[in-house]
């Protein structure tokens, strides 16, 4: 009875074997990794590569549909355009925006990809107004 030491002293006495101290350290690394990938926003080389990628073409995508849309707007005969857009096929639109050059960037050749999808969408907006029917004066 009097062999029995307190909790304590069971702690302070404890010496952990090498298997102990290899299994604890492989734990506390996975466990390191499953919360740092799953919910610490941890990400590999390659996902990090095409997000920035994706990234990139987004916002060269919205800059192209900005300039589009500036330039359509302030183009000759913008009214008679837009009614021929709003009465296309939506499937079509996007077609009239790159065929006449409007989602091409200067001194670009080809079509920013995704701009004409944009640009269709911000000149069938509500909010937009072109050149010729804004009041001048």
């Amino acid at each position: 009875m009097a062999n029995t030491l307190s909790r304590t002293n069971r702690w302070a006495n404890y010496r952990p074997s090498k298997g102990v101290w290899f299994w604890s350290s492989v734990g506390c690394v996975v466990a390191t990794m499953v919360i740092g990938f799953g919910w610490g926003g941890w990400v590999t080389g390659g996902s990090a590569a095409r997000m920035a990628s994706d990234a990139a073409s987004g916002s060269r995508a919205q800059l192209a549909a900005a300039s589009c849309v500036v330039r359509f707007n302030s183009g000759p005969e913008a009214t008679a355009q837009l009614v021929l857009l709003k009465n296309a096929s939506s499937y079509q639109r996007n077609g009239m925006i790159e065929k006449d050059g409007w989602a091409t960037m200067p001194g670009d050749t080809d079509p920013v990809a995704g701009a004409a999808g944009i640009c269709v969408e911000k000149l069938l907006g509500a909010a937009v107004k072109t050149a010729s029917t804004t009041p001048q004066g």
